[in-house]
């Protein structure tokens, strides 16, 4: 590890640290250095993830928060502030697949759209705007959006293993041109914003579209959830394997290093292949 990826004594707020990508982001972040901030949604959660960090030998500390209200996200990061004087670093993290695959667009219903943009597209929102003024008063940071392959190659209803999911597709369409349009607003702040769009990975979120998958399909609802993600993940993926939370930690601690300081606006697949643009 060079000095310019050394995030040693960097302060990271993560939002959905407490399982999934967010806790694999937080594992690889901490080992380069950084000082966590975990945020979820579920309490308990951050506290179990933030003890797993310290046992490791890292530094975290665990904070609730709920990314859907922007009072809630105000008072995370005048906590973290509070704690630790600073945030050198934001990732946001924190989202829901809402509604389950297999429908057609018109089955989607307004509930679905609002509950998954609630949280996927305002939640970056309300948790940007808690935290840039900070970063702007310092005259630095690293801002990173966890979006999704998703956002770019939706899949269609009929496709093999494939699914519409419109609501999450299209809101992390959103979260690509929110990090473009932050992007150049923080740029004289010297302040980079990019995006890392995830593939295929056994999270609880996959676990849960694998088994909509499984009891919605006939022929492969003999399968588990898992042999059923194996499936997808041979189809969707040219490199023919999954990825992990800590591949997506290992992109957002380049992204959050100093030898990314050249790189905003930028949203960058980590997906085996699967997407291309």
């Amino acid at each position: 590890m060079t000095d310019a990826t050394n995030l040693d004594g960097a302060v990271t707020l993560i939002t959905g640290a407490g399982r999934g990508i967010g806790q694999g982001i937080a594992e690889v972040l901490s080992e380069r250095g950084a000082v966590i901030a975990l945020s979820d949604l579920d309490a308990d959660r951050s506290l179990v993830a933030a003890e797993a960090i310290k046992e490791s030998g890292g530094n975290a500390t665990p904070f609730g928060g709920d990314t859907t209200n922007q009072d809630s996200m105000d008072g995370l990061a005048e906590a973290v502030i509070k704690v630790f004087g600073r945030i050198d670093i934001l990732v946001c993290n924190a989202g829901v697949i809402g509604a389950p695959g297999y429908q057609d667009r018109h089955e989607h219903t307004e509930e679905d759209w609002d509950a998954t943009y609630g949280v996927n597209v305002k939640g970056f929102v309300h948790t940007s705007n808690a935290v840039a003024p900070h970063m702007q008063s310092l005259n630095a940071g690293r801002i990173v959006n966890i979006a999704s392959h998703g956002g770019r190659k939706p899949r269609g209803a009929k496709a093999v293993l494939g699914n519409v999911q419109s609501p999450y597709s299209v809101s992390k369409a959103a979260v690509i041109q929110w990090t473009h349009l932050l992007a150049i607003e923080l740029a004289p702040n010297n302040i980079t914003v990019n995006a890392v769009c995830p593939g295929t990975l056994w999270t609880p979120m996959w676990e849960k579209i694998a088994e909509n998958r499984r009891t919605a399909d006939p022929e492969i609802a003999e399968f588990s959830a898992r042999e059923v993600f194996e499936m997808s993940v041979k189809e969707r993926m040219p490199m023919g394997r999954e990825q992990t939370p800590r591949d997506i930690g290992k992109t957002v601690a380049f992204l959050a290093s100093d030898d990314a300081s050249e790189i905003t606006g930028q949203a960058l697949n980590v997906n085996g292949g699967a997407v291309m643009n």
